[in-house]
């Protein structure tokens, strides 16, 4: 149970003064078309994943969200990030998804990688999803330059030392690729692969170290969430929270 003006302000992205000051003007009303008098008023609110409460502010309709986790199909030319100077952002693509002020991203996505971005208002599922200890895995498709040396992945090694754990990694038929990697005419091999973890620009130093040149990037699966072959870039869909322990 929530407030409802703590409610309000969370889902229009204002402040409680201003959510306050709605439901004091009578501006504020229930789906019989009851008007609610108590700021105070204790409603079972959604979590974006199922059934939101809807209440008329003005006679528009405005759902209420206690919690929401985001799927986001992220397009290639924008940053993972809040804000930024340079770029466009993929944050600013969610600006109609629920508590959008709220919303945190799951791990990130460089500038010229797309595909599957979680995110989520709940800094405990962030926490869950990203620390290495539980070994979520990612799974990527490639466009690469030329073929790769899969015979050296049991004991590869990057530059830096790090030892990746690679779970899956094989060559991918033509049209077996997700239809959301962008194949540039030059790529003569497309490949999948599976790591647990997610160091800085990893699956580029894999297939770099492997012999390749990743030409083309794209996340389709974080865990057991799978990137909708229907989803275009950019857009994005309210899922239920992980099954995990």
């Amino acid at each position: 149970m929530a407030r409802l003006a703590e409610l309000l302000a969370r889902n229009l992205g204002t402040s409680r003064t201003a959510a306050a000051r709605l439901i004091a003007d009578g501006r504020v009303r229930d789906a019989g078309g009851s008007t609610y008098a108590d700021r105070n008023a204790n409603l079972a609110a959604g979590d974006a994943a199922g059934d939101a409460v809807v209440v008329f502010v003005d006679e528009q309709p405005v759902s209420l969200w206690t919690s929401a986790v985001v799927l986001q199909h992220k397009p290639l030319g924008v940053v993972t990030a809040l804000r930024d100077e340079r770029h466009p952002t993929a944050f600013e693509l969610l600006h109609d998804a629920p508590l959008h002020a709220e919303l945190r991203a799951v791990g990130r996505l460089d500038l010229d990688t797309s595909g599957l971005l979680l995110w989520t208002t709940e800094g405990a599922l962030i926490q869950r999803l990203t620390h290495p200890k539980r070994r979520v895995p990612r799974t990527y498709h490639a466009a690469l330059a030329r073929a790769f040396r899969p015979e050296e992945t049991a004991n590869l090694v990057l530059e830096d030392g790090h030892r990746p754990q690679i779970t899956t990694l094989r060559e991918l038929a033509s049209g077996e690729h997700h239809p959301a990697l962008a194949v540039a005419p030059e790529a003569t091999v497309l490949a999948t692969i599976t790591i647990v973890g997610g160091a800085y620009h990893e699956v580029r130093r894999i297939f770099a170290a492997l012999g390749s040149h990743v030409l083309g990037l794209c996340r389709v699966a974080y865990g057991d969430y799978v990137l909708p072959g229907d989803l275009s870039a950019g857009g994005w869909r309210c899922v239920p929270p992980p099954r995990m322990a």
